[in-house]
């Protein structure tokens, strides 16, 4: 295993390095109503290397001409990149041909930053996705939950890239570590910090797991779609932070003051359950297996199968 980049351990403003990749394709109608067709679209994906933050895309086909929109799509709301990372899909070489042209035949009518810093595209080799695995793994995050729970529902271009939007804002709330070591502190940092400067956060709205989808308007239907999509994968986020082996050795690495993200069920989207460890209870061979846990709504008692610790200090430096 080779070495990880510089731009992915070089402190510097979000989405300034980004990896690229398309997903899908996804089957939408063309439009409401009676006489309508399928259609495909793809979804587009942008990483930041440096704090993981995902942009999606709804692109309506893989013509050069739909990514050179979507790209001033991206632009226009998280600034344009200095480096652009993806693989040697043909719509991305003539995107890159066409912009590096635009540059050079109009450098002087645009201004002297964007002449002399133009984006520099950086294709990897043919036939190694391991030389992307940052946007592969983005890719497997928003599109293996994506596809399972639209199921056999035909959204809209409108109504899919709201739920994109939304699939976003979700991937992006995921806490990474805590805000502070302070032990009254219960936030923690999630790259949504990196965009807005703090915690993303999401209109409340009505649980529909229990309601039927035909009986449902077509707003409502993408706002299960949406609930659903959270209830699949905030279980497994949680999951790869629980690296669980068999129970032969003690492994008991939580202390008083750690903090830890506590698996409950039917949460609210981007609502992430966080608390820092006040008591252990330790057993009869000695070995603590229950936790209290003080919370913004107070002290719980759990299991510590229900934990999930996040990473410190001391586990990235252990890395």
């Amino acid at each position: 295993m080779g070495d990880l980049p510089s731009q992915r351990i070089t402190p510097d403003f979000p989405f300034k390095s980004v990896g690229l990749d398309f997903a899908g394709p996804f089957y939408i109608l063309n439009r409401k109503g009676r006489g309508s067709s399928l259609i495909k679209c793809y979804l587009c994906l942008f990483i930041c290397l440096r704090f993981k933050c995902v942009h999606l895309e709804a692109v309506s086909d893989l013509s050069k001409n739909a990514f050179i929109m979507t790209l001033r799509r991206y632009i226009a709301r998280r600034s344009k990149p200095a480096e652009i990372f993806c693989d040697n899909g043909r719509n991305f070489v003539s995107a890159a041909k066409e912009v590096g042209s635009f540059l050079k035949s109009n450098a002087e009518s645009l201004s002297d930053f964007a002449s002399q810093e133009g984006i520099k595209f950086i294709f990897t080799p043919t036939y190694a996705p391991h030389f992307g695995g940052i946007w592969e793994a983005g890719v497997k995050s928003a599109k293996h939950h994506i596809r399972r729970v639209i199921g056999n529902s035909h959204l809209t271009f409108e109504e899919i890239s709201t739920l994109f939007a939304q699939v976003e804002a979700i991937l992006n709330s995921r806490p990474l570590c805590p805000l502070s070591s302070s032990p009254n502190d219960v936030l923690s940092l999630s790259p949504g910090h990196f965009l807005v400067g703090r915690p993303l956060t999401a209109m409340p709205t009505p649980t529909l797991d229990h309601c039927k989808e035909n009986a449902l308007q077509r707003y409502n239907r993408v706002e299960k779609i949406r609930q659903h999509f959270w209830q699949r994968w905030q279980k497994e986020y949680i999951c790869e932070l629980q690296h669980r082996t068999k129970w032969k050795t003690s492994t008991d690495k939580l202390k008083i003051g750690d903090m830890v993200l506590l698996q409950e069920d039917h949460v609210p989207p981007l609502c992430w359950r966080l608390g820092r460890v006040t008591r252990l209870f330790p057993g009869p061979d000695g070995i603590t297996r229950v936790a209290d846990v003080t919370t913004t709504r107070g002290c719980v008692r759990r299991p510590l199968v229900r934990l999930c610790p996040l990473p410190t200090a001391e586990d990235f430096e252990s890395c």
